[in-house]
């Protein structure tokens, strides 16, 4: 980790402003699995404190979150929780692909980051940001940049004056192969920023 900052502080100095200023980021770690991927369906365009109550009433009601479990419960009960009807089909599309065995959740730490991509990207409502976060999060996938979330796309605007997407997808390339723990410094940024603190 020290290794991968020192590489960034260097590459980049809004990276070692950063760290001079709040101090080194937490790395955010999610268990692998069916229910990680739940947690960041209800995480989509929310923010991740919303998602969690959303997730823990869940939880609250079916202790064992397995497919078996979420595919067979009904769309109203799903609304009681304050879960979309869209998200809920995402939850059970996801749900039904693992019985359906579409997808080996379990195989996925042996595969490439873009083999898992492609397994995943099938699966309705789950998109590269989903899978992204995933990767960094679950399987500790150490240069990616996830530029589909709100939050790094307005720091690099913020900090680097870069307004276009493809833009700061090359400006990244920099970064590579620690692209995951600039993701990480620019998400500190942004919540010590606004006073935040986020348990990821």
């Amino acid at each position: 980790m020290k290794e991968a900052f020192d590489y960034l502080s260097e590459k980049e100095s809004i990276f070692k402003e950063i760290i001079e200023q709040h101090g080194i980021p937490i790395i955010p770690q999610r268990p692998q699995g069916f229910e990680t991927l739940v947690l960041l369906i209800l995480e989509q365009q929310v923010s991740i404190d919303s998602a969690k109550a959303t997730f823990l009433k869940i939880k609250g009601r079916f202790e064992n979150l397995v497919p078996e479990v979420l595919v067979a419960v009904t769309d109203e009960d799903f609304r009681s929780f304050g879960v979309s009807r869209q998200k809920t089909s995402y939850i059970k599309a996801l749900a039904t692909a693992i019985l359906d065995k579409q997808i080996d959740l379990q195989s996925l730490p042996n595969k490439t980051p873009k083999q898992v991509r492609e397994e995943l990207i099938k699966i309705k409502g789950i998109g590269n940001w989903t899978i992204d976060i995933y990767l960094m999060f679950c399987l500790e996938e150490p240069d990616l940049l996830p530029i589909g979330d709100i939050a790094v796309v307005n720091t690099i605007k913020e900090l680097l004056h870069i307004h276009d997407k493809n833009e700061m997808e090359i400006h990244s390339l920099q970064w590579s192969p620690y692209r995951s723990f600039a993701t990480y410094l620019l998400w500190h940024h942004y919540l010590k920023k606004r006073n935040r603190t986020v348990v990821f």
